[in-house]
């Protein structure tokens, strides 16, 4: 009996450091559950504003704590972007929210939050699911990504009391936090693809092709920020902003026509060319090792329709039968390695088309 007693308040003091361990790290991209936020103020004009300098409004951010307690912080939101604030693009444009550090911030799920990107619904909340669920992806490729939070938003309008309720969004992680979390710092200069560390190049290329996104360079740092773990290191590229990506499929989502593409659904390999094959293996192997997970993400998701459960799935057997069939590997990754192709057009970025 006194060793079962003695065994049972181990238990207990564990449980409770686990505890008291997952509270202390609660920040707000170390829960994976739907965070619910409420934005309260002068939402209207806000959200008209989507000048090339838009001004900044005074916002209350109201949302649940760890504890579960109601907190209300004073913050300034203001439209941001490029292609999705333009005006008859997007529905709600993309927001920035900006946190003022003091001792209030500090005891809640936004600590540390300075800048947080604030993903918005384009058009409608099944896109921002899918454009999640390419972040949760590559977090499964590697760690340094930006870590994405899935926000059930309501918004309330102080001036016209209109009030919207049940609408999607996501939270990024801010630049600085991925870097720092990565041991890495920001790296703000533009460079070569064959410049960046192979092997996490690889990987990101691998990722692209995977979720059929085209809409991103190295050259021009579009969709694409690079860390580094010091000033004089190779840098690593990391990935953002998904919503041209084919698996995602939003309706305004169009090819750039420099790649003679008939829909944003067909993949193109957008590495340089590799001639030999066995360059890409590691990655390969990589892939298929978190092949499972990857489904995982898609198969049974109550939030997604099951049409589209079954064609992503359909989606991602092509691309797994693509890299494991050495001649299909060859054909697609070998593209940019064709003169007469459009495999090394570097593209800006849609925010100029």
């Amino acid at each position: 009996m006194k060793h079962l007693l003695n065994f049972f308040i181990i238990v207990v003091i564990i449980f409770t450091s686990t505890i008291v361990n997952a509270q202390s790290g609660n920040g707000l991209f170390d829960d994976t559950s739907i965070l619910e936020i409420t934005l309260r103020g002068n939402l209207k004009d806000m959200m008209q504003d989507r000048s090339d300098d838009p001004k900044n409004y005074p916002i209350a951010l109201i949302f649940k704590n760890a504890d579960s307690s109601q907190q209300t912080l004073q913050i300034e939101v203001k439209t941001r972007g490029h292609f999705r604030k333009q005006k008859g693009v997007c529905d709600f444009p993309p927001l920035l929210l900006s946190f003022k550090n003091d001792e209030k911030l500090q005891s809640t799920i936004f600590k540390d939050q300075q800048r947080t990107k604030l993903v918005m619904p384009c058009s409608g909340d099944e896109y921002v699911l899918r454009e999640w669920l390419a972040y949760k992806i590559y977090n499964l490729v590697t760690p340094e990504s930006f870590r994405a939070r899935l926000v059930k938003l309501t918004l309330e309008d102080d001036q016209t009391k209109k009030r919207t309720t049940g609408i999607y969004g996501i939270l990024l992680e801010e630049e600085t936090q991925m870097a720092k979390r990565n041991k890495s710092i920001s790296v703000e200069k533009k460079m070569l693809p064959q410049q960046m560390e192979r092997k996490t190049f690889l990987d990101l290329t691998v990722f692209q092709y995977l979720i059929a996104n085209t809409d991103w360079s190295i050259q021009y740092l579009q969709n694409i920020k690079l860390i580094a773990a010091d000033s004089s290191s190779v840098p690593h590229p990391v990935p953002y902003d998904f919503d041209h990506a084919g698996i995602v499929n939003v309706p305004y989502a169009k090819p750039a026509a420099e790649l003679e593409l008939n829909s944003v659904r067909l993949r193109r390999y957008r590495g340089f060319c590799i001639t030999d094959m066995k360059l890409y293996q590691p990655s390969i192997d990589h892939f298929n090792e978190i092949k499972s997970a990857v489904y995982k993400l898609y198969e049974g998701n109550p939030l997604l329709e099951p049409k589209y459960i079954k064609s992503t799935l359909d989606y991602l057997d092509e691309f797994y039968e693509t890299i494991n069939n050495p001649k299909l590997l060859a054909r697609a990754f070998g593209y940019p390695c064709n003169k007469s192709g459009t495999g090394n057009i570097v593209i800006q970025g849609m925010k100029d088309q």
